[in-house]
């Protein structure tokens, strides 16, 4: 028989996360995705080298044009006008580095070059990194616990703009409906890895003065090189775990109907903006 191509969702799915029908295993989680992070670190730790130059790139030319790096600095406003352009240039990017921990949750291989799959979907990645941006800056600034919240409700945004096509406002509107309910289980996932990161910089605050300095430079950068993939590796399978994957499998059985259609049929969101 012929080979059929049927798209079925892996995971959870988004009917079943905003009823909060959905479990997460913290140590589960981070065991997963600790060892997808053993497996296939380097092509998540070249795309943010390749990223972080490209974004260190604009921002020179943005504060030059604006009269240099220590006038905008010293110029809050201009300072936050060159974050809003980072922002814009840097996260259609940083969408394909989202999606390599995706797809690492649900065991597909991922290169580097990912970093360019995603920019037809560019300026609405960046449109909702804006506004995820402003909500929990907003919220930092009504002390500290307000903007921790929404940073965790709103940090699987980007791979439901790019992977459900949602808009900004949808994808926005769903992290929180579907998040609230695991919050103190995300914290706590988020809250090991702040530690971490933390754990990386004790060497520095203490060896900073000392000759050891760039040993412990050294260090941070190989800790932060694990570190970093952990992060986006546990964003994939928080991800599949609550929202659901959309894969192609081939199926050789005759009538077999399809399980799922493509989430651009079921939402049916508008991408006329896409880039």
């Amino acid at each position: 028989m012929p080979e059929e191509n049927i798209i079925v969702s892996i995971g959870g799915s988004v009917e079943r996360a905003v009823k909060g029908e959905y479990s997460i295993d913290v140590k589960a989680i981070l065991t997963e995705a600790w060892q997808q992070t053993l497996q296939s670190r380097m092509s998540i730790n070249i795309a943010l080298i390749l990223v972080s130059v490209f974004g260190m790139v604009v921002s020179f030319i943005s504060s030059s044009f604006f009269g240099g790096i220590e006038l905008v600095i010293n110029d809050p406003e201009l300072l936050q006008l060159i974050n809003v352009i980072v922002t814009i240039a840097v996260w259609p990017f940083m969408a394909g580095i989202e999606m390599m921990g995706v797809f690492h949750a649900v065991k597909k291989p991922t290169r580097s070059k990912m970093i360019f799959s995603f920019l037809h979907r560019g300026s609405w990645v960046a449109l909702c990194a804006l506004l995820t941006s402003l909500l929990i800056g907003i919220g930092f600034q009504f002390y500290i616990i307000p903007g921790i919240f929404l940073a965790v409700l709103l940090s699987l945004t980007i791979p439901l703009v790019v992977e459900k096509r949602l808009t900004p406002v949808q994808a926005i509107v769903l992290s929180v409906k579907a998040l609230r309910f695991k919050i103190v289980s995300l914290l706590a996932i988020y809250l090991v890895l702040f530690l971490t990161l933390i754990a990386l910089t004790f060497p520095i605050a203490l060896l900073i003065e000392s000759s050891f300095a760039p040993l412990a430079v050294m260090l941070f950068l190989f800790g932060l090189s694990y570190l970093a993939p952990w992060y986006y590796n546990i964003k994939g399978v928080l991800y599949r775990e609550i929202f659901g994957v959309f894969m192609e499998q081939k199926n050789v059985e005759n009538g077999l109907s399809h399980a799922a259609n493509t989430d651009s049929d079921q939402n049916g969101s508008d991408d006329t903006f896409s880039a």
